[in-house]
């Protein structure tokens, strides 16, 4: 046998990609919980059976926010919801998203965080990207957080279609980014754990500035038609 053949025959078979890891018994924080967006992914994915804690500045706000949501929710002040949670989504407004990352470095040590904030500009003519320093929302998350594992996907989710009970699934691609494959594979499986939703593995975070400004053109596809667009990739 020649040694290709040999280190052919002895090689691992390569690992199905949509082979991804049960998250079902993980809790989910969300901070931004009381936002359209937080509080839409904290209802699909306490509807389909994940823990969820939601975050605000205020407890009392995040706890009346959890109240309407149901399904379980718990609502906690940012703090409190980062230390209780598996994995930690920052769905919080772009203004603010540095400020809240930043203060929540010691909770948010040794944590799985999933940034989904899209870096956006607003004028006459639409929306339109910006450019942070760092490159994007998640690597200036990433520079925050040097103790986290920082992800970045959930970018193109309708926070309408996703807080509406009619809404049976959300047929829809999530790209996930970031720098360690088995992390991406837990967000990804935590996307899949929604009907209708694929997680698909896009990079690594370098490239989540794309990502966060396709919203841009999500956006202003969304008023001209009227619609609730999101993205679904072909031939996977």
């Amino acid at each position: 046998m020649t040694s290709s053949a040999s280190s052919s025959a002895g090689s691992a078979p390569k690992k199905d990609p949509w082979e991804l890891p049960d998250v079902s018994g993980l809790t989910v924080g969300v901070l931004g919980g009381t936002g359209d967006q937080g509080r839409g992914l904290a209802y699909r994915l306490a509807r389909a059976g994940q823990r969820v804690v939601i975050g605000s500045r205020a407890a009392e706000r995040a706890e009346q926010a959890a109240a309407e949501i149901g399904h379980g929710v718990e609502g906690a002040e940012n703090a409190e919801c980062a230390r209780r949670s598996d994995i930690v989504i920052v769905a919080v407004p772009w203004e603010g998203h540095r400020k809240t990352v930043e203060s929540l470095r010691t909770e948010l040590r040794d944590k799985l965080v999933v940034d989904c904030v899209n870096p956006l500009g607003f004028d006459k003519k639409g929306a339109y990207a910006l450019v942070p320093e760092e490159g994007s929302a998640a690597e200036q998350a990433a520079a925050l957080l040097p103790e986290s594992r920082v992800t970045a996907a959930f970018h193109h989710l309708s926070a309408v279609l996703l807080s509406d009970p009619e809404v049976a699934e959300i047929e829809t691609d999530v790209m996930v980014l970031g720098e360690v494959r088995a992390d991406c594979e837990i967000v990804q499986a935590l996307a899949a754990r929604i009907p209708g939703m694929r997680g698909v593995f896009a990079g690594r975070l370098r490239n989540a500035h794309q990502v966060e400004s396709l919203v841009a053109n999500l956006i202003s596809v969304n008023r001209r038609y009227k619609a609730h667009a999101g993205v679904r990739l072909t031939d996977i």
